[in-house]
């Protein structure tokens, strides 16, 4: 018997088939949508398609897709192969994948279930506000394997600690029996990781197939396997510490990408390589790398010349002018992005309790609380609400996950007041 694994989130195949999941943080109002209209695709299933499918593919898995769209799981079944486009500004190369199949996790959760317990990995890029809603049927599969065959799973999302996450979820006394809790180890192991590559927005008439840059990285932490064998797959960096290259990553590429997208969105440019064609929100850009690159640097004993050299690099990966993204796209999710732990606020506030200069990043907080009522964007239309309806010291310790007693905390609130004054005058 061959490997296998199962992957959730198996992107878009066209316009309209890919929906935001339900808003974080809401200051007491109900996120729109049922739970099975957030689930009405999941958020990053394109990476997964283009980039963790590809990598399990190429390493000798059968991958099984679970998805909730119908249009996308009869697309899958009903073809042999897609290919994945990696471009750059050497050219191109193209891979064809095959040997996987998809599975509609809403209407055929028992099969779902079954193939989980017999399953060699499960992985998952479907945005970490969904994890909670794929934990449940993972908790059945895992609950029904042997002990001694221990599941392995890792989450590649955009977020720190997210297997960590949806363990805590899987391990949920409402998903996995309390008697089951203390010989889980036996039939799961959770190991967190660190994904890097842009999935710009796919061509409408693509298919299945998956447009990216040529760049990856993929570090997963080795040690909850080690005892149980590390999974051979070809691509990725096991290591022992994972938090350097999550933080690295999180607070240069996603920063930098993100600072461009809504600089860019407030200055009315088209895509992220149009706004990085302006000087000065190329220089809000720089300064905020600037600033981050200080925090890595200091925290995690990297050379400062490596990071001066990586941030270059992730400028000229994010500037790829093969890679077109539209600055709504990468600006999606605001109330995510503004939360304790993402890609401002994180580095921001640790750097104001050492006493560093934080100005880019705040900016380009203000550029991110600005990003309102911005079209198929669930997020940003709840954010218009809570800044209409809420103070702004409340906004920041709602949104932001910031209490008072922190440094950075005054100037938040002046930031969020500087916001909601100009949208009163408007």
């Amino acid at each position: 018997m061959g490997k296998k694994a199962i992957h959730f989130g198996a992107g878009n195949i066209g316009p309209g088939e890919t929906a935001q999941p339900d808003a974080g943080p809401t200051l007491g109002r109900r996120a729109k949508g049922s739970r099975h209209s957030s689930l009405a695709a999941f958020a990053d299933g394109t990476q997964g398609r283009g980039f963790v499918a590809c990598f399990l593919h190429n390493s000798g898995y059968e991958v099984v897709f679970a998805d909730v769209v119908d249009s996308l799981i009869d697309k899958i079944n009903a073809t042999p192969s897609y290919k994945v486009i990696e471009v750059g500004a050497e050219g191109t190369a193209e891979s064809v994948i095959t040997n996987y199949r998809a599975i509609n996790s809403k209407t055929h959760e028992a099969d779902l279930v079954e193939e989980i317990r017999t399953a060699d990995i499960v992985t998952c890029s479907v945005g970490p506000n969904i994890l909670k809603f794929i934990a449940p049927v993972i908790a059945k599969g895992i609950n029904g394997r042997p002990n001694g065959s221990p599941l392995h799973v890792i989450a590649c999302e955009n977020a720190i600690g997210a297997t960590d996450t949806l363990a805590q979820f899987i391990k949920d006394p409402a998903n996995t029996p309390s008697d089951r809790l203390e010989d889980h180890h036996l039939r799961a192991r959770y190991a967190n990781s660190a994904i890097d590559r842009i999935v710009p927005a796919q061509d409408a008439d693509a298919g299945l197939d998956v447009k990216l840059e040529k760049f990856f990285e993929w570090v997963v932490e080795k040690t909850p396997f080690e005892d149980v064998g590390i999974p051979d797959i070809k691509g990725i960096n096991w290591v022992d510490n994972l938090g350097p290259f999550i933080e690295r990553k999180l607070f240069t590429v996603n920063t930098g990408h993100a600072t461009a997208a809504y600089h860019g969105y407030n200055r009315r440019k088209r895509t992220v390589y149009d706004a990085l064609q302006d000087k000065e929100i190329m220089a809000e850009v720089r300064g905020a790398l600037m600033e981050t690159k200080n925090l890595i640097v200091s925290k995690h004993a990297i050379p400062e010349e490596q990071q001066a050299a990586y941030v270059e690099k992730i400028i000229k990966r994010i500037g790829n002018p093969h890679l077109e993204d539209a600055v709504e796209r990468v600006g999606r999710a605001p109330l995510r992005k503004l939360s304790r732990k993402e890609r401002f606020i994180g580095p921001a506030a640790e750097l104001a309790e050492r006493g560093q200069p934080i100005k880019f990043l705040l900016d380009a907080v203000e550029m991110t609380f600005r990003f309102q009522n911005v079209d198929d964007d669930e997020e940003s239309k709840e954010l218009a609400t809570i800044m209409s309806e809420h103070s702004a010291e409340d906004v920041v310790t709602k949104v932001c996950g910031i209490q008072s007693g922190e440094k950075i905390y005054s100037q938040l609130v002046q930031c969020v007041k500087r916001v909601q004054d100009d949208s009163r005058e408007d």
